[in-house]
């Protein structure tokens, strides 16, 4: 990977103006967005996966072991 400019150093755009003049605004925020879409993502699934929990529980009957019954009331096997 190249190393970053620093703040006084020429463009990489080849502009001839100092970096901190030219692009160095442009590439940090490309970064900051790109940390807020992976957040946005993140939560979007982290979403998802608290609502498929909560449609697959609730009244559905459990496999209990022989001879025993699911109770819905108590939310386990008699």
């Amino acid at each position: 990977m190249a190393n970053k400019p620093d703040r006084n150093d020429p463009c990489h755009c080849g502009s001839g103006k100092k970096y901190k003049n030219c692009h160095m605004k442009k590439d940090q925020s490309g970064t900051s967005s790109k940390v807020g879409m992976i957040g946005i993502a993140v939560a979007l699934i982290l979403g998802l996966v608290l609502v498929g929990l909560a449609l697959s529980g609730g009244d559905a009957q459990q496999d209990c072991p022989p001879g025993t019954n699911w109770s819905a009331e108590h939310g386990h096997c008699h």
